[in-house]
């Protein structure tokens, strides 16, 4: 965080008798002051006004309130027999499906991967763009690629954060016309439902205690904490080295972040769409106890779920993420297959048990 010092302008010194009244030990006052200043640096950047009709170009989205969000795209050589727009976890960005896209299109499945607002390369990196907004620009981009693609069949693909973000979009089933209501399936690769209804008190407080007092307050995770995302040491060490992946976040930002995974985790009794729901064993970054909250509350047969034993919360890029990608790449071929990793028959209790 870009934090501001200086004096107080000449006029709101203290003069006269001003200078002898009693003041705050320094250390108090010190604390005041910043968090005074912190507090007023709450920051989102929702979606503006409609300025122009929403493109596609080469290597972007373009919004149609003109804000651009950079895309990749891998695309088959031959004919392609599904498309999949992939949405990115917290502080990640297009990045995330660099491995995959290339194994997708060689079996004719096109790719489409963006920076969300607020992520990547987007401006203002770093400031919430709100769950009403994210959903926007998912919206826009799948009627950009139906259009680009007419007649081949849509899919979602979210990871953690995507994956709430998809939760969210499709809570109800879309209106008639809604470029969603293409959608053709969805792929949930561990969605992130840590709401504040799944929170202890006591992290829900301190939530609620930052973003009141400090939101603009840049934090990263306390070292002590030693989760591990996943199994893949080189892939970590090369998102430690990545200056487009989010290293401190906002107060502010994580507090966005919570409030969608709540309204994710709310919106399971009424995601409908058919596709995957996809956890490792060894998750980490989520609770069990959320986990277990959405494994109960979404409807029974609309969702395959797989639950990995070598997995963890990056199942597509761990070390066997391409048991991962098997699985999907299978059912995007026969939704009513079994899947090759034979990942739906471990037990629930495996990864859903406090």
């Amino acid at each position: 965080m870009r934090r501001v010092w200086g004096g107080a302008p000449e006029a709101a010194r203290p003069t006269g008798h001003d200078h002898h009244r009693r003041r705050p030990p320094l250390a108090v006052g010190w604390w005041l002051g910043l968090l005074a200043v912190a507090g007023c640096a709450s920051a989102t950047q929702p979606m503006g006004p409609a300025r122009l009709a929403p493109t596609l170009i080469d290597g972007y989205a373009i919004t149609a309130d003109s804000y651009y969000l950079p895309m990749r795209a891998w695309r088959p050589e031959g004919a392609t027999r599904a498309v999949i727009v992939a949405l990115h976890g917290f502080n990640d960005y297009s990045n995330a499906f660099s491995g995959v896209g290339p194994l997708f299109a060689a079996d004719g499945v096109a790719t489409y991967a963006y920076d969300q607002r607020g992520f990547g390369a987007t401006m203002r990196r770093g400031v919430w763009p709100g769950a009403a907004t994210m959903i926007a620009d998912l919206t826009t981009v799948v009627a950009l690629v139906c259009a680009r693609h007419p007649g081949v069949p849509v899919y979602l693909l979210g990871e953690s954060m995507g994956g709430a973000v998809v939760m969210s979009a499709l809570a109800a089933p879309p209106p008639a016309g809604s470029p969603l209501a293409a959608v053709a399936g969805a792929i949930l690769v561990a969605p992130a439902v840590w709401g504040r209804e799944a929170m202890g008190a006591v992290p829900r407080a301190a939530l609620w205690l930052t973003n009141a007092l400090v939101p603009g307050l840049a934090m990263t995770a306390p070292k002590t904490l030693k989760i591990r995302p996943s199994d893949n040491v080189d892939m970590m060490k090369a998102l430690s080295r990545d200056p487009l992946v989010i290293k401190a976040t906002r107060a502010d930002t994580i507090n966005g972040l919570v409030e969608l995974m709540g309204e994710a985790l709310a919106a399971a009794p009424r995601y409908l769409t058919p596709g995957l729901v996809l956890y490792g064993v060894h998750e980490q970054v989520l609770p069990f106890g959320a986990i277990n909250r959405l494994l109960a509350g979404l409807p029974k047969g609309r969702q395959r779920l797989a639950i990995y034993q070598d997995g963890w919360h990056m199942l597509l890029r761990d070390r066997r993420g391409g048991v991962v990608i098997g699985d999907i790449l299978s059912w995007l071929r026969d939704p009513a297959a079994r899947l090759p990793s034979g990942a739906e028959q471990v037990s629930r209790s495996r990864i859903i048990e406090p």
